[in-house]
């Protein structure tokens, strides 16, 4: 997230995000909101515990790898969880906190950023925030952590975007953000710190526990250079609602490739610091033009999804596009506005951003692919995890046309005669329709990357490297490596609603979970390798600069206009007419 200038004029976004404002002056001291939490009942503590373990037991398609390559066993800690549950009586169980905490470590063990314990009411839906962005950026001195953002009326000495925070309630910064890193989920060692980073200012309740400070102190050094030191408490709001229903069987539902955690900040990103998209939200809303765009910036039906503007880098003008999220109902829409936005940026490059992008609907992500390359599309293929439950599912709607999960009923019922531990792999996405439209921009194109990419972004960024579609610039050396289909607890428990037999049992007081259900598969160069733990590793690094974080990423764009001007030898029209022009060079032919 970055911090530009921003060109409209004060009185519209003013007016535009006066609902905000009204809706964030309604937020909570995180003490005050405390006191109205904890209201589960012993047997209710029991039931989520037994729920978990149906889950992580029977549905939980990465649950070998993850007891191998992180050592812990999560379906054990639950055994032993639920027997020292049977010995407490409503008067002797511990405070509700400590429950919930010790069924998050639990999933959060398995470092899996789908597979997640949701919190109940009044949790769900909220978030705990501080008034203020930090983010990273690297140079000759090592690494800084900087404010970037400040929510909109909040002031203090000398405390703005550009001061950069040096300790953390005494803490020196960079190692309060390893403390915090290590309290959350994470497949490699540059996503929990880039969350670790994040979390420090907001952290979505659905999925994290409260902080257990009430306030901290942030100590800082101001543009004059003067230390100063800011006492802040933590406030609790309503977050803004979900794009998509999870839980509902839905094919959005069914094709989820989301980290909830991202989702909930990117949403509580946009409350706290971003008016200018709630006012180009709610001009779409009434069908109207947003009144002042930014200099080479393309209005966008979608601005929650999309920005796309033109950008001057030492190489050229190019055109960039940012996704900030697959997560919507209608991937044909989503290609559609794609399309579209590209097609009136430059046509002779193509940045496409996809940082801090947390998944959503694969079917939009590996549509996306084709409009971008001559290449035919291969879909990832994905796989269940053999066991009784889920073959039971999967029989359940083995002739359902909405659900289509017959492919894979053959392989686990052969299973039980030959041990395989999966089932055969087959395409989520449709090949037909990832392929329906076929290539739309035609200009060299580079993909940036960074940590906290995830899911369905993972396999966006992976299905992009198969197919040799461009370089992937990373910010960090590696995505957030989440490689599955993800299902709710209440999704699951619907499509064996009609089973009188079923494990599920609905959850008390809003209590959730998630579990990744089917692992995904690379195809190409890599084809069988799990995304999982593994991610997309970016062809070339950029490491986030000063210059960047005030500058709307200037360093970076430049970085990426090399890209695009460089040729590249695996494009075709290099391969086979080396002296045909290439709009990579801007006109000049590829042998110079």
């Amino acid at each position: 997230m970055t911090n530009p200038v921003d060109g409209t004029p004060p009185e519209f976004i003013q007016q535009a995000a006066e609902p905000v404002r009204a809706h964030l002056a309604t937020s909570t001291a995180l003490n005050t909101f405390l006191q109205g939490a904890g209201t589960l009942t012993l047997e209710e503590r029991r039931l989520i515990v037994d729920q978990a373990l149906v889950l992580l037991e029977q549905n939980y398609v990465h649950l070998p790898l993850k007891t191998a390559m992180h050592a812990v066993n999560p379906v054990q800690r639950l055994r032993v969880l639920r027997r020292r549950l049977e010995r407490q009586t409503q008067k002797t169980m511990p405070l509700e906190w400590i429950f919930h905490a010790e069924v998050s470590e639990t999933f959060h063990s398995v470092r899996d950023l789908h597979t997640n314990y949701l919190l109940p009411n009044p949790f769900a839906g909220k978030i705990a925030f501080l008034p203020f962005l930090i983010e990273q950026y690297t140079d000759q001195q090592g690494t800084h952590f900087m404010v970037t953002h400040v929510v909109e009326g909040f002031s203090a000495p000398g405390f703005k975007a550009g001061v950069e925070i040096t300790h953390w309630s005494g803490i020196p910064i960079s190692d309060a953000v390893d403390l915090n890193a290590a309290r959350f989920a994470g497949s490699n060692t540059p996503a929990r710190r880039s969350r670790g980073v994040q979390s420090l200012t907001v952290r979505p309740l659905r999925i994290h526990l409260p902080p257990f400070e009430e306030w901290v102190t942030v100590s800082y050094i101001d543009e004059g250079g003067t230390k100063r030191e800011l006492r802040e408490n933590w406030r609790i709001v309503e977050n803004l609602p979900a794009f998509v229903n999870a839980d509902a069987v839905s094919a959005a539902a069914l094709s989820q490739g989301l980290d909830l955690d991202a989702d909930e900040t990117s949403r509580a990103k946009v409350l706290l610091f971003a008016p200018r998209v709630v006012a180009q939200e709610k001009a779409v809303q009434a069908n109207e033009s947003f009144p002042e765009l930014r200099q080479g910036e393309v209005a966008t039906t979608m601005p929650k999804v999309f920005k796309a503007q033109k950008v001057r880098t030492e190489s050229g003008t190019y055109g960039h596009i940012r996704i900030f999220t697959f997560n919507v109902d209608d991937p044909f829409a989503f290609v559609e506005e794609f399309v579209r936005l590209i097609g009136k940026l430059p046509q002779n490059g193509l940045i496409v951003d996809v940082r801090d992008n947390g998944g959503g609907h694969i079917h939009a992500a590996e549509f996306a692919l084709q409009v971008l390359t001559p290449r035919r599309i291969v879909p990832e293929p994905v796989q269940f995890i053999n066991t009784p439950l889920n073959l039971r599912i999967c029989r359940e709607h083995q002739t359902n046309p909405d659900i289509n999960l017959g492919a894979w009923v053959p392989s686990m019922e052969q299973a039980v005669e030959i041990g395989a531990a999966f089932s055969s792999a087959f395409p989520l996405t449709p090949e037909d329709k990832a392929n329906a439209i076929g290539q739309q921009y035609f200009g060299p194109v580079v993909l940036i990357t960074n940590a906290r990419c995830y899911s369905a972004t993972d396999i966006f960024a992976a299905g992009f490297q198969d197919h040799q579609i461009g370089p992937v610039l990373g910010t960090d050396e590696n995505t957030g490596a989440g490689g599955a289909n993800v299902w709710t607890h209440q999704l699951l428990s619907s499509l064996l609603q009609g089973d009188k037999a079923t494990p599920y049992v609905p959850l008390p007081k809003g209590a959730g979970m998630r579990v990744s259900i089917r692992r995904t598969l690379r195809v190409g160069p890599q084809s069988g390798t799990p995304v999982e733990d593994l991610g997309v590793i970016p062809d070339e690094r950029h490491q986030m600069t000063r210059r960047d974080l005030l500058e709307d990423n200037a360093d970076l764009f430049d970085r990426a206009g090399q890209l695009l001007k460089k040729p590249d030898p695996t494009c075709r029209i290099h391969q086979r007419h080396p002296r045909r022009r290439c709009p990579a060079t801007q006109g000049e032919s590829h042998q110079r």
